[in-house]
């Protein structure tokens, strides 16, 4: 006999971020719509959906609501460190649990949180350690002016002086502006080898193509130089930046036509996009805990992860992080074509053990 069981779903599918947003409830749903239609399982999921719309402050009130509205306990979603952050006294205060499939900084390990997409042993330190050897060490950065953007360039900033190498300039904009002239300006002025683009949503929009306008009017950006790299740029944007995507760099545990997939997802690639795979993985994984173990679904997250059932589908019931494979890709002709696939990494937010990036298992020559 199947247990029906409410699930959250909390994404901004409106707003400055909106694509990610969308493609994290898309990836959701399709898991929920497998998930209930596989008689394998005892469980069916209902969706309880809120949608902040980006407004940051709405994300705790509509998790909350979530929670106190049905019996949900556990909620897929947040696409910003900020939203997360936001979340998670609710989430404490109220006994739920956050599925959170989106990549972030690290050096964070609540026992509410699920994190289901790349942290920096995941793809900061794998794109510098790339980047570094083919293209210089020479780095401007560049961000959204919040937690996401300053913890990833401080990191950035670090590993790039450790390992002799120069940070020309820094500079952040507010989440949603357009305002990027200063910064290209400064990057074409300076000339470093690699920009190191924190920026979401309209702000990277914008950076971008006014990267590609510079590209066409100055030899020495039109010749190559100054590659551009990304650790949140995935498949779910690209239709909207167009052609000034190309060439850059992005580092993810996905990219399409990849294998293997994410925890959860195994036999299954048919996503638009990390953000999507992970959300769908995180509906899949927390289906392998509770299925065929009644009373499960009123544990909370804490709880549900001392079962050996959490190891098992990937996550480390020490860090609630998931080990996920490590990708390196770079935009051609509007997809993503790997440069290097390396094998599945334990997440490692407070970096103890990642003193360097992962070796790859696979080279894939352009």
């Amino acid at each position: 006999m199947r247990r029906n069981i409410d699930l959250g779903i909390l994404f901004s599918t409106t707003g400055p971020y909106a694509l990610l947003g969308t493609a994290g409830r898309t990836g959701a749903l399709k898991a929920i719509e497998q998930v209930n239609s596989d008689a394998g399982f005892d469980v069916h999921f209902t969706p309880v959906e809120r949608d902040p719309g980006g407004e940051i402050d709405d994300y705790a009130a509509l998790c909350e609501d979530i929670l106190l509205s049905s019996d949900a306990r556990h909620v897929i979603g947040c696409t910003t460190s900020w939203s997360r952050k936001e979340v998670i006294p609710s989430l404490e205060r109220l006994g739920g649990g956050l599925w959170y499939p989106t990549p972030y900084e690290g050096f964070e390990a609540s026992d509410r949180v699920v994190y289901a997409h790349a942290c920096p042993n995941q793809h900061l330190l794998p794109l510098l350690d790339y980047c570094f050897a083919h293209f210089g060490r020479n780095t401007y950065l560049t961000g959204s002016n919040y937690i996401w953007g300053w913890e990833m360039n401080r990191l950035a900033r670090e590993i790039s002086l450790r390992q002799g190498g120069e940070v020309f300039g820094e500079r952040y904009l507010p989440i949603g502006s357009t305002d990027v002239a200063r910064i290209v300006e400064e990057i074409a002025d300076l000339k470093p080898d690699l920009v190191l683009n924190q920026l979401i949503g309209p702000s990277q929009y914008a950076f971008l193509e006014a990267m590609a306008d510079l590209r066409s009017k100055d030899r020495y950006f039109a010749a190559g130089n100054c590659v551009i790299l990304s650790c949140n740029l995935t498949e779910c944007e690209l239709p909207t930046i167009g052609a000034a995507a190309e060439g850059v760099i992005s580092a993810g545990p996905w990219f399409k036509g990849m294998r293997p997939t994410l925890p959860g997802n195994e036999g299954r690639s048919d996503f638009g996009s990390s953000f999507e795979a992970a959300a769908h993985a995180s509906v899949l994984m927390l289906t392998r805990l509770l299925a065929r173990s009644p009373g499960t679904e009123g544990l909370s997250l804490p709880e549900l992860l001392t079962q050996r059932r959490a190891t098992q589908v990937g996550i480390c019931p020490r860090t609630h992080h998931v080990t996920l494979p490590v990708a390196i890709a770079q935009v051609r002709d509007g997809a993503f074509v790997p440069l290097r696939v390396s094998a599945a990494v334990t997440g490692d937010p407070y970096l103890s053990h990642s003193h360097r990036a992962t070796q790859p298992q696979l080279r894939v020559i352009p």
